[in-house]
């Protein structure tokens, strides 16, 4: 606990934190709310699945750009508006499902509401890289936002379900809107912990190469980034696959639960994670991680009962949060600072284009063939990721390698 203490007592360092965590908790809630809403009022898995992906997809895609905008101009001046547009948008798709307008109608609004929505999480991470240097307490720190992140992912799904299930199938995106208006002003109201824009600045007027330009061209970013799109298509999948498991077995307000039992074991593992030092290369620990998430991912194939699910979503959950940990660690190491949140919006975006691509495949499959297509599919993602971590390995290290020599050549 000692060097959660010392992180928090920053000057502005748990106020921030606390606002992130209000403003990125409606995230949570946004693909099981859509698939709880979509499946309940139009009776279609398929459908349901592909409205949060096309949610996910624009999510994904905006943020890149609105981390690239931050970058240049500062959260608080892009970051503003666009939580406003988002927020208006998903209010307005909420009231067309509630009208039963036709299927097509629910897809603008949600399109719109992901592309404005910005990732809070990257930002605040941002923030605790401009409050301090030190790798011990940013390794903290790290640790601390994976396991505020998890929590999110601990009481999102419970409350979606309850207010879907218990007051109206609509009712779980409207806290997200409420949610994601208060937070966005409590965090970007705090300027004096926002990072400064960095000018970027050309050597006798001559552009860098273009892999110091784009932030995926960053020897070692792709592959990081690549793992963490498939961790996104076994989150997708497992919503819905959670879904349709409970509701075939006649529980189906205990999706919720379930996936709450899932986010919980992960953040219990994350704060575990962040509160020790360890002596092994981070490149192996990440491999380690993702290796790990495949393995537990094959025991939700045996599940039956909602009992047995959780046990294995526990099993799944513990290998979630310390393999994202070091994952943002990594993109710490790679990239620039002045390219820092664009760097690390490029992890949620992989997550968010995975989530899309895993609900919709697993939506299809359900469909076709049953909740246990749906588990299958999250193991085979699983074990992609596992495959392109093993694969990928020696030219992370040696990225990670050549970017420490050129920080200490630049000192």
């Amino acid at each position: 606990m000692r060097a959660y203490r010392e992180i928090l007592s920053l000057p502005g360092a748990w106020q921030f934190s606390a606002a992130g965590l209000l403003a990125r908790s409606g995230g949570a809630m946004m693909g099981l709310g859509m698939v709880l809403m979509v499946s309940a009022l139009y009776g279609s898995y398929g459908l349901a699945g592909a409205l949060a992906a096309s949610n996910a997809v624009a999510w994904a895609l905006g943020t890149a750009t609105l981390s690239n905008l931050v970058d240049r101009y500062g959260q608080r001046r892009v970051m503003y508006p666009a939580v406003i547009v988002a927020a208006s948008s998903l209010a307005l798709l909420v009231i067309f499902a509630m009208l039963q307008l036709p299927a097509w109608t629910l897809f603008p609004p949600a399109i719109v509401s992901g592309a404005t929505g910005g990732a809070p999480g990257a930002l605040v991470r941002a923030r605790w890289n401009h409050a301090t240097n030190d790798p011990d307490h940013l390794h903290t720190a790290y640790a601390l936002e994976s396991t505020l992140d998890e929590v999110t992912f601990v009481v999102g799904p419970v409350l979606a379900t309850a207010l879907s299930t218990g007051v109206h199938p609509a009712a779980g995106l409207i806290a997200p809107v409420v949610l994601s208006l208060v937070g966005a002003h409590l965090l970007y109201s705090q300027r004096a912990t926002e990072p400064p824009v960095l000018p970027r600045t050309y050597t006798d007027g001559v552009k860098p190469p273009l892999r110091q330009r784009l932030v995926l061209l960053v020897p070692g970013v792709a592959a990081v980034v690549s793992v963490n799109l498939l961790i996104g298509c076994v989150f997708g999948s497992i919503d819905v696959s959670v879904v349709a498991a409970a509701t075939e077995w006649d529980v189906r307000a205990a999706s919720g639960v379930v996936l709450a039992v899932f986010s919980l074991a992960s953040g219990l593992a994350g704060f575990y994670y962040g509160a020790r030092g360890w002596g092994s290369p981070l490149v192996s620990r990440f491999l380690w991680g993702v290796a790990a998430m495949f393995g537990a991912s094959l025991l939700l194939l045996a599940a039956n009962s909602v009992l047995l699910l959780s046990v294995a979503g526990v099993l799944v959950g513990v290998t979630i949060a310390p393999t994202l940990i070091n994952g943002n660690s990594l993109i710490g190491r790679l990239v620039t600072r002045d390219r820092l949140t664009e760097g690390l919006a490029w992890m949620g975006t992989g997550i968010g284009i995975g989530v899309a691509i895993g609900s919709s495949i697993s939506g299809q499959v359900i469909d076709a063939g049953g909740y246990h297509g749906g588990f299958m599919v999250v193991a085979g993602f699983a074990g992609l990721a596992a495959v392109i971590a093993l694969v990928g390995r020696g030219g992370l290290g040696r990225a990670v390698r050549a970017r420490s020599m050129g920080d200490e050549s630049a000192h």
